[in-house]
């Protein structure tokens, strides 16, 4: 009698979640077309925000050489880089996801 029981669960079991997949793929693909339909205002964001970086950069720059500091290349340097580098891991990041 229990391996009738056992065996009538495991059935029920088994069907339940071969229901529960049918709708699998089409929450898959909805979640990937969600997920990539962030993409364009994301980058468009890390855009402005290397743009902003860029500007507080360049002014921060400009009041050590007008200041006379020796350390303006290094300070224009790293400022630069920080730009550069956000525009590029925004670019590499689009192009890898989509």
């Amino acid at each position: 009698m229990t391996k009738k029981i056992f065996l009538f669960a495991a059935l029920i079991l088994a069907a339940s979640s071969a229901f529960a997949q049918g709708n699998g793929m089409a929450g898959i693909t909805e979640a990937t077309s969600m997920v990539t339909s962030y993409f364009d205002p994301v980058t468009k964001l890390i855009y402005a925000i290397g743009a902003v970086v860029g500007l507080i950069g360049g002014v921060k720059v400009y009041g050590k050489f007008s200041s006379g500091d020796p350390d303006t290349s290094k300070t224009a340097a790293s400022w630069f880089g920080a730009c550069i580098f956000l525009i590029v891991a925004a670019t590499i990041l689009r192009s890898f996801f989509l």
